[in-house]
């Protein structure tokens, strides 16, 4: 019944979630607006444009566009340079297991990512091998909860929607699959992700076959 599956990055397959906030937080002091990791899970699942956006509306803030552009693009700068450092001993538990397990048993594999930086993590992860394709902030312009990032998954390659089953760790998400016509697996629990069709609170210990199981009850 399903023949792809589609992974979100940051939460899912990596916790790159401590160096954007490290980096919103260097921003945010910059600019002088107060930023908790509280206001941090707001950003979860969202791009960078729409981060910029909720970071000024919690300082009470306007920017001119230009400006934003800029101070985006300083973030950005100072989170690369964290991630270009990061090691395969990042890859959440149980990851690599699982898409080994799901590649030998013949799933196409695609990321459905708003991160701009996403091939860069894989490399530097050493999981580009297992992705048929990789769909990130470089190729979509709507951002979750709009299901263009999956849907371009789907069709890059060659499924349907309805053959895909997507891994998500954010509401946006979550959305985003269902928006899509697909199923989606939350990377968490109910309490967090209600919308999901089913929870695992992680990879360790998981394959495919019990994602298929869990999904046909």
């Amino acid at each position: 019944m399903y023949k792809a599956l589609l992974f979100d990055l940051d939460g899912v397959l990596v916790d790159t979630a401590k160096y954007h906030f490290i980096a919103w937080k260097k921003l945010a002091d910059e600019l002088g607006i107060p930023f908790t990791a509280q206001d941090n899970e707001r950003f979860k699942g969202v791009s960078r444009a729409r981060c910029m956006e909720i970071l000024l509306e919690l300082g009470g803030r306007t920017m001119s566009e230009a400006d934003q552009i800029f101070y985006r693009d300083k973030k950005n700068q100072i989170y690369v340079g964290y991630i270009r450092n990061m090691g395969e001993d990042e890859v959440l538990p149980g990851v690599t297991d699982f898409l080994q397990d799901a590649k030998a048993r013949g799933y196409a594999i695609a990321l459905g990512s708003a991160s701009k930086n996403s091939r860069l993590i894989l490399d530097r992860l050493h999981l580009t091998q297992y992705f048929d394709a990789i769909i990130d902030g470089t190729k979509v312009s709507r951002a979750k909860p709009d299901p263009e990032v999956f849907l371009q998954g789907a069709a890059e390659l060659g499924t349907l929607p309805r053959e895909c089953i997507v891994f998500e760790d954010a509401t946006a998400g979550i959305q985003a699959a269902h928006a899509g016509g697909m199923q989606a697996v939350g990377i968490g629990d109910s309490q967090t992700l209600p919308e999901a069709d089913i929870h695992v609170p992680g990879f360790l210990g998981v394959t495919i076959e019990n994602i298929e199981a869990e999904l046909a009850k």
